[in-house]
């Protein structure tokens, strides 16, 4: 189980990106799944996308997923939360993004703090660890068997940022994890065995300091394992995926964080 760690307003901040997702919707273990496959539709290299709290149909995900298809890999993003994803509208009407929540008084910070407090508890629970690790470890088995499928990964961001580093205890061959939240420590890093990544920003209200040194301590011990931990300056929780791409910073961070998880899969899963 996680620890105690909560999830902010901070999770239910960003942005909505320009352009339109190109891959095609299937049914895969029960779950509907966006598909974005490379050109050459080769599965050699296939990656699951664990989703954050605004779900599979959430455009920046699928956006992203056919940048990787892109670069030659078969991505697949089932829908964890069973059709019960948070609304797309929390990223416009719960918290800015961080250049104007610094310039916010303190009547709507409050007003922020309150609509997370009466929204995500009730969705955690739902959606706590013994309900979605099952589902997400039986997408990642039944994509193993599909044929031409070749070595898997997992790429998570926050709310599946955890689960990408579960499943880097033995369910995949690499794994890559973007500002993940609701990490226990020790207890999600000292089992695993496979190679992993991990994107932090350096003002994640959700990934203190502390805690990212404890990561660092643990992951440091483990010498003959492929591990890489990136702290991107002044980037806040979800920088990876909700970026606003009318910074020139964040949108770099942001591209920045892509090519992190593109080389770590091609040089993991080839």
């Amino acid at each position: 189980m996680s620890t105690g760690v909560g999830m902010s307003e901070c999770c239910l901040s960003g942005k909505i990106h320009e352009g339109n997702p190109t891959g095609k919707v299937e049914t895969i273990d029960n779950l509907p799944t966006y598909v974005a496959a490379p050109k050459d539709g080769s599965k050699a290299k296939t990656i699951v996308f664990l989703v954050d709290i605004f779900g599979w149909e959430f455009k920046n995900t699928r956006l992203l997923a056919d940048q990787y298809a892109k670069a030659g890999f078969y991505c697949y993003v089932p829908d964890v939360h069973q059709g019960d994803s948070l609304p797309i509208e929390f990223l416009h009407d719960v918290e800015p993004p961080l250049k104007d929540l610094e310039q916010a008084g303190l009547f709507d910070k409050a007003k922020s703090t309150a609509s997370v407090g009466t929204t995500l508890p009730p969705w955690l629970l739902k959606h706590r660890e013994g309900i979605s690790k099952p589902l997400i470890s039986s997408f990642i088995a039944t994509v193993k068997k599909i044929p031409g499928t070749g070595k898997v990964g997992a790429i998570g961001f926050c709310w599946g940022g955890r689960y990408a580093i579960l499943a880097a205890h033995d369910e995949v061959d690499a794994a890559y994890a973007c500002h993940p939240s609701l990490v226990a420590i020790p207890a999600d890093f000292d089992p695993v065995t496979k190679p992993l990544s991990l994107a932090l920003g350096s003002r994640d209200s959700l990934l203190d300091i502390s805690s990212v040194g404890k990561i660092q301590d643990i992951m440091a011990q483990k010498t003959a394992l492929p591990h890489e931990i990136r702290i991107y300056e002044d980037q806040i929780h979800g920088f990876a995926l909700r970026s606003d791409w009318s910074s020139e910073k964040d949108k770099k961070s942001m591209d920045e964080a892509e090519k992190q998880g593109i080389d770590w899969f091609n040089e993991y899963l080839s």
